[in-house]
């Protein structure tokens, strides 16, 4: 029996009803999971057959999509917002990350440290400048905007019993704002900014209590904000940590402090945690608000094999594997048996109950949100015969396919369709692409001009390729919100000069700047292609 669960978690009763096998039983589930799929498949393209029958009789070029299709921009309030220690809000976990650079991490330090140099702190001021920054989102035509819900402005220490007020009114004011400019919010409870108490008190996500905490914190916002938001997700990039236990990732997403003797198995446990919680929240915003749509948000990077060598293939599946078996859990409801076996064959105790495992099966997503920046390649090695994925340099190898930015992550526009489709054909669920954008040092000109076509260079071929996989391959799109509209400090590297913004914030690494905002060319031209339904790519 796996360590992992105990036998009455794994027990599996034999009959099934009245006489009826399980087998029979099962059997039976597929055929109407089956026809549920066909049903929808079929009104899928009974809609964009009409879709596109409107189109040409509009004259409209085929690249359109449906007119309430989300273009926008996406960010995350602790990389924004600022305000750090204002309006009653606590310290979270990124209040305690240092700044770094380009290929120097960040330091996490006990508590706030005097002297030490916390970006997130101010960020770009956001939580004074909301309203300025909101205005040019809609003077370029946005239709939604991706932000987060910082926790600690709602629960200061994350365990509090009831929520803090002005933390609520701001976000009140922020979603009346967005709303005023014809923008939907799109919005992420939990974004690398869980509270820095639970990471001391609990260990984070380490500890079960934290399901009911973060629970709390979700239905205090479903019912706060029910007719603003619409469109909401769980965790983001909650598939960060999946492949091996790295105390950055761990910390961003469970706030995991102290990862022990046993790092692997606490990254695991935490991530089953996470899941239960998130399976809650799912409940819970169908529960308060049937109107609202509730998904997850998946860090996607293709991975592809280095060769056609079974042994690259297999590699690549089980990379696969250990990145997004949370996919799994949050659009089929349940922990994949490959995953129960990979614990088992590892001497993983990953604790998880019956009830919690029917609890997963109630907490499936209305769509899946995804990432995607970049994809990566593996190969085999003869030292590895059983293919576990690390993440690990001798894990991967150079696609000489592709360029890279400055920053050293591969550009494969064509990745984007092919993620697109991944999704698609292994879930059957729609899609949001909430994050995709190009870290960039740009310069500004003696005239105050920025000239960063590179961006969109980059974004152009992403959008076609985004074209490509609804058009061509029938992909269910919602939106694309690109990052970041504006300027922020980087959450990997808490560096501000990475820039991604349509939008400059004149702030620099050392955090000199008056904090002013200008256009970018970029700005314009993205503008262009909101007006245009993405027809005009320039």
């Amino acid at each position: 029996m796996p360590r992992h669960v105990s036998s009455q978690a794994r027990r599996v009763p034999r009959r099934v009803g009245s006489g009826l096998s399980l087998k029979k039983a099962l059997g039976g589930l597929r055929t109407v999971w089956r026809t549920h799929r066909q049903a929808r498949q079929w009104r899928r393209n009974v809609a964009q057959s009409a879709a596109r029958a409107a189109r040409e009789a509009e004259g409209g070029n085929m690249a359109h999509f449906p007119k309430d299709f989300l273009w926008g921009g996406a960010v995350a309030a602790h990389q924004l917002e600022g305000g750090w220690d204002q309006g009653g809000k606590g310290p979270s976990i990124a209040d305690v990350m240092t700044a770094g650079g380009n290929g120097i991490p960040r330091r996490i330090t006990q508590g706030i440290v005097e002297g030490e140099n916390y970006p997130n702190h101010e960020a770009i001021d956001f939580y004074h400048h909301y309203r300025e920054d909101i205005a040019l989102m809609g003077e370029m035509g946005f239709k939604a905007f991706r932000t987060s819900i910082a926790w600690t402005r709602i629960f200061p220490n994350g365990d509090d019993e009831q929520p803090n007020e002005e933390g609520l009114a701001f976000y009140d004011d922020l979603f009346a704002c967005c709303l005023e400019h014809g923008i939907e919010p799109v919005i992420t409870l939990q974004h690398f900014e869980m509270p820095y108490h639970l990471a001391t008190e609990y260990n984070g996500f380490a500890d079960k209590r934290c399901i009911a905490f973060f629970e709390r914190f979700a239905r205090t916002c479903f019912e706060r904000y029910k007719g603003k938001v619409k469109y909401w997700m769980t965790f983001n990039e909650i598939n960060n940590q999946a492949a091996a236990p790295n105390a950055h990732h761990m910390l961003q997403e469970g706030a995991v402090l102290d990862i022990g003797d046993h790092p692997e198995e606490l990254m695991y446990q935490a991530s089953v945690n996470e899941l239960l919680a998130s399976a809650k929240a799912v409940q819970a915003c169908h529960e308060i608000d049937p109107q609202a749509k509730i998904g997850c948000m998946i860090a996607m990077c293709p991975i592809y094999a280095e060769t056609c060598d079974p042994r690259d293939q297999m590699e690549k599946t089980w990379a696969d594997h250990k990145r997004y078996w949370y996919v799994d859990v949050h659009a089929k409801g349940r922990i994949p048996q490959y995953m129960f076996r990979y614990w088992e064959r590892n001497g993983l105790d990953v604790q998880v109950t019956d009830e919690e495992q029917e609890l997963l099966t109630h907490g499936v997503v209305d769509y899946i949100g995804f990432s995607y920046y970049m994809s990566f390649a593996v190969h085999a090695r003869t030292a590895n015969p059983e293919f576990n994925f690390y993440e690990g340099p001798d894990d991967y190898v150079l696609n000489k396919y592709l360029k890279s930015s400055d920053w050293g992550w591969p550009i494969d526009p064509l990745g984007l369709r092919y993620a697109l489709n991944w999704f698609s054909e292994r879930y059957d669920q729609p899609l949001m692409i909430v994050e995709n954008g190009f870290g960039a040092y740009d310069k500004v000109e003696e005239d105050g001009s920025i000239d960063d076509s590179y961006r969109i260079d980059y974004l152009r071929e992403h959008i076609r390729a985004m074209i490509d996989a609804v058009e061509k391959d029938g992909v269910e799109l919602l939106g694309y919100t690109m990052w970041a509209p504006i300027d922020i400090v980087s959450a990997s590297s808490g560096e501000m000069d990475k820039r991604y913004g349509f939008i400059y914030v004149d702030k620099n690494n050392a955090g000199e700047g008056t904090l002013a905002r200008s256009r970018k060319k970029s700005f314009y031209w993205y503008q262009r292609v909101i007006a245009t339904n993405g027809e005009d790519l320039g």
